[in-house]
């Protein structure tokens, strides 16, 4: 892994700690700004890890949901 690769994944795990604190969805923008203020090749491998991270949420929400619907049919109760 490069040293820019491994900076912009420190930086995504970190940003996304705050923003599960704060609740601010939108907070990796803003921290893509100060970068991109600086170095465009950073922003874009820390952007890259948080596309990552997202699409990652999405599709593990996307498992819990199956599996709940599939439980649920399973044993013939309704869906909470």
């Amino acid at each position: 892994m490069s040293l820019t690769t491994e900076l912009a994944d420190k930086l995504a795990e970190d940003t996304f700690k705050v923003m599960s604190l704060t609740g601010d969805e939108r907070f990796f923008m803003e921290v893509a700004k100060v970068i991109g203020a600086s170095s465009t090749t950073l922003e874009e491998a820390f952007l890259t890890s948080i596309r990552v991270r997202l699409a990652e949420r999405r599709a593990r929400a996307f498992l819990v949901e199956r599996l709940t619907a599939a439980k649920a049919a399973a044993s013939g109760t309704p869906e909470a």
